[in-house]
């Protein structure tokens, strides 16, 4: 087990995996248990340092902390299960999350309000309009039909033209609504004819990842 936890810890953070020093704040673990089972689901690993040192927990109470987050922080709960693995005489954490099923989770942030995330790459961004419209239409048995109108005809030729596109962008060159915009692009994503492009900058959409363009 010891060799496991290590080897975890040789991987660094990623898409499916953080670690946390402690826990001073049960609504910072809520947004990283939230943004695992809006994903793919996730390890977080307590008592290890950003640059895969062992910290170590102080105290059971940090255990309490993640129940407080998973219950209390998060809308609605998340599932998780928790080891905890002794490594040269500390406590490591193990918190391990299932991609859910019941998305959008949201996590109440420092100022109260209640915050969809997703895991990209090691960071847990907010969720935008667009991908709350993806999860809502995943659910759906039916599935997603897409007639290609003026609007949808004008992004692809300028998608063609430039590589990548904002939301306002977008709004801006078709002359629709915002709503509709946020439709037309989630519709595009699921069918995979878009890809979105994540940062703390902001989200752009492309026929590729990685597409260059203007933030939002």
């Amino acid at each position: 087990m010891d060799r496991y936890i290590r080897e975890l810890i040789e991987e660094g953070e990623n898409q499916r995996l953080d670690f946390k020093y402690c826990v001073s704040d049960s609504r910072k673990i809520a947004r990283t248990l939230s943004a695992f089972a809006n994903t793919a689901g996730g390890i977080l690993l307590i008592g290890v340092r950003d640059n895969g040192s062992i910290a170590g927990i102080r105290s059971d109470e940090e255990i309490y902390m993640v129940d407080t987050a998973a219950q209390l922080f998060c809308r609605p709960e998340v599932d998780y299960s928790i080891k905890q693995h002794t490594l040269g005489g500390k406590t490591v954490l193990e918190v391990e999350v299932s991609k859910g099923s019941k998305k959008p989770y949201k996590a109440m942030n420092e100022e109260g309000r209640w915050i969809s995330y997703f895991r990209h790459l090691d960071q847990n961004l907010a969720a935008n309009r667009v991908l709350l419209q993806i999860w809502k239409k995943e659910k759906k048995v039916s599935g997603v039909l897409v007639k290609f109108s003026k609007a949808e005809n004008t992004l692809m030729e300028y998608l063609q033209k430039n590589g990548s596109i904002t939301l306002s962008k977008f709004r801006k060159i078709s002359g629709i609504s915002a709503y509709r915009a946020e439709a037309i692009l989630a519709n595009l994503i699921i069918l995979r004819v878009l890809v979105m492009n994540a940062s703390e900058k902001g989200f752009t959409y492309s026929t590729k990842p990685d597409g260059e363009g203007e933030k939002e």
